[in-house]
């Protein structure tokens, strides 16, 4: 494959297939750890995705990513997930894995894909009862996708006895799915850790916590004020929408930045006195006025974004 070029910043090499019309690209995160070598033979014998959906269907996988793919993807088959997070499926192949592009060519829809990519999933349950609450750890050797099993309805929630209570998870990146019970005594050490390992991983997912709904589906873990873990929650949610808009401004001029407050709040930073694209946030800066969003907002207008963003033309004038 004499046009393949090798990208330091996104860590993946661009090829052209032979008899391909179009580019791929090979990301090299994620391919196994140390089946490289593997991985490119296989490559070459088989190039591809899977040509029909017999083939497909077994191989597919959901996964938890970012909602904003990464640039070197190319329009991949996905669906909102969470704040700031999508469902996107993958081909899992013996030594890497493959999002599924949107237009795959299978004769199925989108949903069809999808719904055949969950039950793919193992749906693995724990054995034993805890008599108190205790942190479960599930550590991905890259063939389990445990970070994904949020993703089925009902799963999180029927670990309450193997955890000793109503489960509460974390997947800061993707190997890694801690699960303690709500109340947990470890509870607060577990922010802390999922925050550092999300800030530092570089297949990061999310520092959130997150809980099953009434109807078994995961949803972000909520704290009322005065709260102990109300603090651990709004700063949680404040560290994923600043990685999440960061990474979006990547590819998007005139895209404002979201700081994060020594107290946990989020402030959209308005540089200069004309248009811009603001994050959502408690408040808005620009020069040296701090205002709280819901008077700002009436001069800022949807731009229908994903992560949303609010457009402004001009610096609000002093109430």
């Amino acid at each position: 494959m004499r046009d393949a070029r090798y990208h330091s910043a996104s860590f993946s090499v661009r090829f052209t297939r032979p008899g391909d019309d179009e580019p791929s690209v090979l990301r090299l995160d994620e391919v196994r750890r140390g089946r490289v070598g593997q991985f490119v033979a296989g490559l070459l014998r088989a190039p591809g995705l899977p040509a029909t959906w017999a083939e497909a269907r077994p191989l597919l996988r959901p996964v938890l990513r970012a909602v904003t793919p990464p640039a070197d993807v190319s329009t991949p088959l996905s669906r909102p997930a969470l704040p700031f997070l999508a469902e996107y499926v993958v081909v899992d192949q013996p030594d890497t894995m493959t999002y599924v592009n949107a237009e795959h060519g299978w004769g199925v829809t989108d949903d069809e894909v999808l719904a055949a990519a969950r039950a793919n999933l193992s749906g693995a349950k724990l054995v034993g009862v805890a008599d108190e609450p205790v942190v479960v750890q599930f550590v991905d050797d890259g063939d389990s996708y445990w970070t994904s099993h949020l993703l089925l309805d009902g799963w999180l929630a029927g670990l309450a006895g193997q955890v000793g209570g109503r489960p509460v998870a974390f997947a800061p990146e993707r190997g890694t799915l801690l699960i303690t019970a709500d109340g947990s005594e470890h509870l607060p050490e577990l922010f802390a850790q999922a925050e550092t390992a999300f800030r530092s991983s570089p297949r990061a997912i999310s520092p959130v916590a997150y809980v099953s709904d009434e109807h078994g589906r995961t949803v972000p873990y909520e704290a009322e004020p005065g709260s102990p873990y109300w603090i651990c929650v709004r700063r949680a949610e404040a560290v994923l929408a600043s990685a999440g808009y960061a990474r979006q401004a990547e590819h998007l001029p005139l895209a404002a930045e979201l700081l994060i407050t020594d107290d946990g709040r989020t402030r959209a930073l308005w540089p200069e006195n004309g248009p811009a694209l603001l994050p959502r946030a408690d408040e808005v800066q620009y020069g040296d006025t701090v205002r709280p969003w819901d008077e700002v907002s009436d001069h800022l207008t949807a731009q229908n974004l994903i992560p949303e963003r609010w457009r402004g033309e001009s610096w609000p004038t002093e109430p």
